[in-house]
């Protein structure tokens, strides 16, 4: 059974809301400045809220990116009331663990029902990359690398693709402070993605993770610099780039994550007003300037399983040229299109870049 709602979660008169056993599955994007408390502080009021599944740390620390539980934290509720920021790209952790909690319900006849607070998605409705030709992991779904989605769209979707039967339903994101009083990045939706530039970078940007070259993880601006102990500055003008961007040589010391306290050298990749950034392409070409480049620049097997898709990795072993995989990518993108129309909550619809 699934149903879109369009009054606040606050307003649901559902029995399982009202009375029953309730965890709230959150970050800190749950916080609401109309009411001035968290989500889980409605139910701690009512006197029903059994459990809250956050974060393991504070909310700025690196790593902190995963909400861990099992299923026998989930034995003996009612509902589950989910409120993350999804940044829309289809590796995003907390999204990932949101898939996790639905996959975990789907195998239990007991389930309680689960209720998505939906937000906009910050990095919009633009589309990049293909949808996965062979298997990412068993909760990642199956959608393009940067998915045009709300959460609760990608919710919809993971709920049919895994023949779910337990109660889901969504909560508008029209109701949402995110777009109106606060900008959806305002409050930081995970310790690597600070600020109102990364969700545009991250469906390119958050591959560099498993190679040997950092997004500069434990700076001020993952994502925005790359770069690596290795790397000799060079004339910017060599480095593959596209209209959108501009690119500077830099220089940083990450205080976590790979190289922490190592100086890294690399570049800042600049995004120009009005332009729309295909930060997957530009990604992709990127990753082999510096592998024709240096010896010590290594793309770890995890990468491969990320992008799960083989002519971009065919791509990125060297075996075939950029404009073979940017028509691949160019169809793969419509396909994801016409597939993510089937389950739209909202007027607008996802689009690439042309």
């Amino acid at each position: 059974m699934f149903s879109f709602r369009t009054t606040p979660i606050e307003d649901q008169l559902d029995k399982a809301l009202m009375e029953g056993k309730v965890a709230c599955f959150c970050t800190q994007n749950c916080w609401n400045p109309y009411s001035s408390r968290f989500l889980y502080d409605i139910f701690r009021e009512r006197g029903n809220l059994a459990k809250i599944f956050l974060p393991h740390s504070t909310e700025l620390t690196p790593g902190t990116n995963h909400i861990e539980f099992n299923a026998a934290d989930l034995e003996g509720l009612n509902a589950i009331v989910v409120e993350i920021q999804d940044v829309g790209s289809r590796y995003f952790n907390y999204t990932r663990d949101v898939m996790q909690l639905m996959s975990m319900c789907a195998r239990d006849p007991e389930s309680p029902a689960i209720y998505i607070i939906d937000h906009i998605n910050p990095a919009g409705r633009v589309v990049e990359g293909t949808i996965p030709a062979i298997e990412a992991d068993i909760w990642t779904p199956k959608v393009a690398h940067r998915h045009g989605l709300t959460l609760g769209e990608l919710c919809l979707l993971y709920y049919n693709e895994i023949g779910a039967k337990f109660p889901l339903h969504v909560i508008s994101a029209h109701l949402s402070y995110a777009g109106k009083d606060m900008l959806p990045w305002a409050i930081a939706p995970s310790s690597d993605i600070p600020g109102m530039f990364s969700c545009e970078m991250y469906s390119g940007g958050g591959l560099w993770n498993n190679t040997s070259i950092t997004p500069a993880i434990g700076t001020a601006r993952p994502y925005e610099y790359l770069g690596a102990p290795f790397i000799k500055h060079e004339d910017v003008r060599l480095l593959p780039s596209t209209p959108a961007v501009m690119m500077r040589p830099c220089s940083f010391t990450p205080s976590a994550g790979r190289y922490a306290g190592q100086a890294c050298y690399g570049y800042q990749i600049m995004l120009r007003p009005g332009t729309q950034y295909h930060s997957l392409l530009h990604t992709l070409q990127l990753m082999r300037y510096f592998a024709d480049r240096y010896s010590e620049f290594e793309m770890f097997p995890e990468l491969f399983k990320k992008v799960a898709d083989p002519v971009i990795t065919e791509y990125l072993k060297g075996d075939l040229s950029f404009d073979v995989v940017q028509e691949h990518v160019k169809a793969e993108e419509q396909k994801w299109i016409r597939k993510a129309k089937r389950f739209l909550l909202y007027e607008d619809a996802p689009y690439r870049i042309k």
